[in-house]
């Protein structure tokens, strides 16, 4: 179970890009958070992990305070916390076998790390999640002969081959077309039953958070403001995430047509070159 307290991030600059959020995440469901472009929710995954360092608040994952680890302590419970990185964070010249297995990296020694020297049951295991992402006749390509759909699902396979306590997923689709988007999507909430971990995903594409997500959170100028069912999701409650609503319905900050556009329901993606499966 993640519980994470009175969350906040303030840059040298004092721009606060969280303003102490409080979230917990448990089970095998599917968290999609939202929110407009700058609202934090890269920082709020981010900030899980310690990619970026917390300046206040506390993040425990199974009990364990992963804001007070040091810096070994930090990389050993990183094993538990599987992140899938808008773009991908896979090695290029290596094959879709060597990026899977670097997701085992934590569990071998620094000499058998360095050699790419992984034990049989890993490499077995391997194996048996390229199959289920769809991706078992690939395992010898190199990573750069694949399409941005194949991308995302070596580090999808990467990201469970760690035996993850929950996964961190930071905007998945972004630079996917609309019909690899939804398969992206299926595969990760399958997993999550499959394997009993939670997810929690960093979304723009609100239409996908309300098809695939157990539960949805909004983020807006780095506060939490609305968290429900997707059925809960009205259009009060779109206004209070993309707009800055209040509760009793009027504006706290007045945005043009423009930018509401770009920052509400992407419904209508264009496909992007390289982006499907």
């Amino acid at each position: 179970m993640l519980i994470v307290s009175e969350l906040q991030k303030t840059y040298p600059t004092g721009d606060e890009a969280l303003k102490g959020v409080d979230l917990s995440v448990e089970g095998s469901e599917t968290v999609a958070m939202i929110g407009p472009s700058g609202a934090g929710k890269s920082t709020f995954i981010r900030c899980i992990n310690r990619l970026t360092e917390p300046t206040a608040g506390t993040v425990e994952l199974d009990g364990e305070d992963l804001t007070g680890l040091d810096d070994e302590a930090l990389r050993a419970a990183r094993r538990d916390i599987g992140m899938i990185f808008q773009e991908y964070n896979l090695v290029e010249r290596l094959t879709v076998m060597e990026n899977v297995l670097t997701g085992r990296l934590g569990y071998v020694s620094a000499w058998a790390a360095f050699r790419r020297n992984f034990p049989p049951d890993a490499i077995e295991r391997a194996y048996e999640i390229l199959d289920r992402v769809g991706l078992g006749e690939m395992a010898d390509k190199r990573v750069d002969e694949l399409s941005g759909g194949q991308r995302q699902r070596v580090g999808i396979a990467r990201a469970v081959i760690q035996d993850p306590k929950i996964l961190l997923v930071d905007e998945p689709t972004s630079s996917l077309d609309p019909e690899t988007s939804e398969t992206v999507m299926k595969l990760l909430t399958e997993i999550a039953a499959e394997r009993e971990v939670p997810v929690l995903i960093n979304i723009h594409e609100v239409d996908l958070a309300i098809e695939h997500a157990d539960r949805i959170v909004g983020l807006h100028d780095g506060e939490l403001v609305f968290e429900g069912t997707p059925g809960d999701l009205d259009e009060h409650g779109l206004d209070t995430v993309y707009r800055g609503a209040d509760p009793r319905g009027t504006d706290s900050h007045d945005v043009g047509d423009a930018e509401r556009a770009d920052d509400r329901l992407v419904l209508n993606k264009t496909e992007p070159a390289n982006g499907g499966l």
